[in-house]
């Protein structure tokens, strides 16, 4: 899966699921996969700071990536480091059969 399929995607998806932080200035959207016993969270958040992800693995936040270039940018070190629970392919797939 490409980037620009997985953007058309996790956008699409934040339109249907986001939801506001309370003042209305802040909006945002999770998915969650689970593989094998473990988590794996993306938490996508527009707001005056701009576009920011959350990544959480097993319920611990393990970081946080500033915009879509750095995020896809991180996407092959996050499989690496937190196979089995993240795979792409698998993460985004499931995503998107919820639209």
């Amino acid at each position: 899966m490409d980037g620009k399929q997985i953007v058309e995607i996790f956008e699409a998806f934040f339109e249907k699921y986001k939801k506001t932080e309370g003042d209305r200035s802040s909006w945002s959207a999770h998915w969650t996969v689970y593989n094998q016993g473990h988590s794996f969270e993306i938490n996508l958040t527009k707001c005056p700071k701009g576009t920011r992800f959350k990544i959480f693995c097993d319920r611990s936040k393990i970081e946080e990536i500033e915009g879509w270039e750095g995020f896809l940018a991180s996407l092959d070190r996050l499989e690496k480091a937190h196979a089995p629970a993240f795979e792409r392919g698998d993460f985004f797939t499931q995503m998107q059969e919820m639209l």
